[in-house]
């Protein structure tokens, strides 16, 4: 247990209790965002930044996927047959 003593409090007051959480709750989350977070803007900067570079694509050619002769690729076809 904890070092608090524990405070009992009848099913009303915990009912108005929750009551203003959530109403809290829901009106900081109605408030649109006027800006974003510093540390967001940067990383969403630098992600931008990184998509416009010219990186080398882990996506497979047509060429490299067909480096085979048509006699290798009628054998392969031919053992999985």
């Amino acid at each position: 247990m904890s070092d608090r003593a524990a405070v009992a409090i009848d099913s009303v007051h915990c009912r108005a209790i929750c009551d203003e959480i959530g109403e809290r709750l829901r009106f900081s989350h109605l408030r649109p965002l006027t800006e974003l977070p510093t540390r967001l803007r940067e990383l969403l900067d630098r992600l931008r930044d990184q998509e416009l570079e010219d990186t080398p694509s882990i996506v497979p050619s047509i060429a490299e996927l067909s480096c085979g002769t048509s006699v290798d690729r009628e054998k392969s076809q031919l053992a999985y047959n």
